[in-house]
């Protein structure tokens, strides 16, 4: 039998190439094509096996028997010398994985810088509640879904945004610190001025001329759904029993110094306390907001942290307790001194000073003189600062005739603020004391009517009801005359900014006791910019006539 001839030379046999690796390598066989294209690869032929079939993934046909296709035939003719590119090399290295490696982009495609854009739901976006991670619960790089709304961790190849993003298909994503736009997987910033009022949103920030025209100027919004409102006078959700929270947050928000503080100034540097109250300020003034009311998740969630869960949103209570203990903390947040005052806008707004006098009750006093200050006596004379002034209610009586019984007792403001006028004297412990307001006054004066009384056995509610003037209260009365500071018989005028009232409905209650009663509370505010009066009670918002304010029962102005 004759001997048949080799049909390749032993030297091109030795640079064949040898059979595919066992590992996975996905991607192998479009760089040996893209390297036949730009000329990259080997100048050795690939010459299949006789017999095996192959498909032609161009042409879309099938070569028998090492039939080569046109291109690659005419590929074959060139001699190519062999490729030296790092970027070939890696490509053919057999120890290199695709499924390690990930794709990023440093911009979108030439044409495509709108791609996903279209899948944006502005109706889900709600960036009131507090930025953690919905699967780490960390509140580390937080990123908002543009497309479901959920907080995500990360834009990294192995954060949870990523994952949710190749999962779920949501690609569109913005950093809540920075308020940058990318699309994931591919990890590139989207600068589009269409998402201009998703940014500003997230945290709202109106130019100087514009905060100081807001109580000029009456303008009204309109949110996503074509819902008319008025920035400033916005719902506030109570999410469990922070009513009280609501009240006092609504009322501080209108206060303009303050107001104009938190909304012009750079806290970034400041607590979290701080920066919270000051993005929730802005929210309620926000004249872009998609949505007709505002949460105060945030800010209720680190007051919680901070008074060791004295005040949060799952148990009411008192809102001058709150406001006390929110003021003092946002002093020191702010740099304030404990010792030295107006270190901070809390004291230089609400902040005044007070004198009072204390003498000894004798054991052979009269009943009658039991308040009557004694020339011969020794009276202590001290000072001290305050930021609510206490008003105590005339007791409310204990039995009434047919006549009267449906009648609610009234009081005056100016009668229960002759507790001020140094001559109206209290009894303390053994004590008799009188107080009078120092020049100068705050600019703010914080008044609280003491409604409630707890002693050993049951806490009473006082229902007497105070009237007030909205307009030019004289506080002259009750100042001690300082020519230095004030001209003697000048009036000084307040007027009625903000008023926290108290309801008390009856709830039914099957116990021993009887029925029981829920505390509501609410908050009457002055809009300047119209002359008007809104009352905010949680999400409702609505007109009340200036005439029956007093009506309620006025627990905080």
């Amino acid at each position: 039998m004759p001997k048949r001839q080799a049909e390749e030379s032993l030297e091109d046999a030795v640079y064949t190439t040898s059979p595919s690796s066992k590992k996975a390598r996905v991607g192998d066989n479009d760089s040996r094509d893209d390297g036949h294209r730009n000329g990259l690869n080997s100048s050795i032929p690939h010459h299949p096996p006789e017999g095996h079939q192959r498909k032609d993934m161009k042409n879309g046909r099938i070569q028998l028997n090492g039939e080569k296709p046109e291109e690659e035939s005419q590929q074959d003719q060139i001699t190519h010398a062999p490729s030296s590119s790092p970027q070939a090399e890696e490509a053919m290295d057999e120890d290199q994985s695709a499924y390690f490696t990930v794709s990023r982009q440093a911009a979108p495609t030439e044409g495509y810088s709108d791609l996903y854009l279209d899948t944006i739901d502005r109706a889900v976006l709600d960036f009131d509640f507090e930025k953690l991670c919905s699967v780490s619960l960390s509140n580390i790089n937080v990123y908002a879904c543009l497309v479901c709304g959920k907080y995500y961790q990360g834009r990294g190849p192995k954060s949870h945004a990523y994952f949710h993003a190749l999962e779920i298909g949501h690609h569109v994503y913005v950093n809540m610190q920075t308020k940058k736009v990318y699309v994931l997987p591919e990890g590139y910033e989207v600068k589009s001025k269409s998402l201009e009022d998703i940014k500003f949103v997230v945290d709202p920030r109106l130019p100087k001329e514009d905060v100081m025209m807001l109580d000029k100027v009456a303008k009204d919004a309109w949110d996503l759904s074509g819902k008319k409102y008025r920035p400033g006078f916005v719902g506030m959700n109570n999410i469990k029993e922070n009513d009280y929270f609501n009240a006092v947050i609504q009322a501080l928000a209108h206060i303009p110094p303050l107001r104009n503080y938190f909304m012009l100034e750079d806290l970034s540097s400041k607590s979290e306390l701080v920066q919270r109250f000051s993005i929730l300020v802005r929210k309620i003034w926000n004249t872009r907001a998609f949505k007709t009311h505002v949460s105060p998740h945030e800010l209720i969630q680190q007051v919680s942290r901070q008074s060791n869960k004295k005040y949060d949103l799952l148990h009411q209570s008192d809102p001058v307790e709150f406001l006390s203990w929110f003021l003092g903390n946002m002093h020191l947040a702010l740099g304030g001194s404990k010792t030295k005052p107006g270190t901070s806008i809390i004291h230089r707004v609400f902040q005044g000073k007070l004198k009072i006098e204390s003498q000894q009750i004798t054991a052979k006093a009269h009943a009658g003189d039991r308040l009557r200050f004694e020339e011969a006596a020794e009276v202590i004379v001290e000072t001290m600062r305050y930021l609510i002034l206490t008003l105590d209610l005339p007791a409310a009586p204990l039995f009434q005739d047919e006549i009267d019984r449906n009648i609610i007792p009234q009081v005056p403001l100016t009668s229960i603020l002759s507790k001020y006028d140094g001559r109206t004297a209290q009894e303390h412990l053994s004590m008799r004391k009188r107080y009078r307001l120092l020049h100068p006054l705050p600019p703010f004066l914080l008044f609280h009517v003491k409604r409630f009384s707890t002693n050993k056995f049951v806490s009473e509610r006082n229902p007497t009801i105070v009237t007030f003037p909205v307009r030019s209260l004289d506080m002259a009365p009750y100042v001690e005359p300082n020519p230095t500071l004030h001209p003697p018989g000048e009036p000084i005028w307040y007027d009625l900014v903000a008023n926290v009232t108290h309801e008390a409905v009856r709830t039914r209650d099957d116990s021993v006791e009887g029925e029981a009663e829920r505390k509501v509370w609410r908050v009457q505010m002055r809009d300047r910019a119209r002359d008007e009066w809104s009352q905010v009670q949680d999400l409702y918002v609505e007109s009340v006539a200036t005439e029956t304010l007093f009506t309620k029962e006025s627990y905080l102005m």
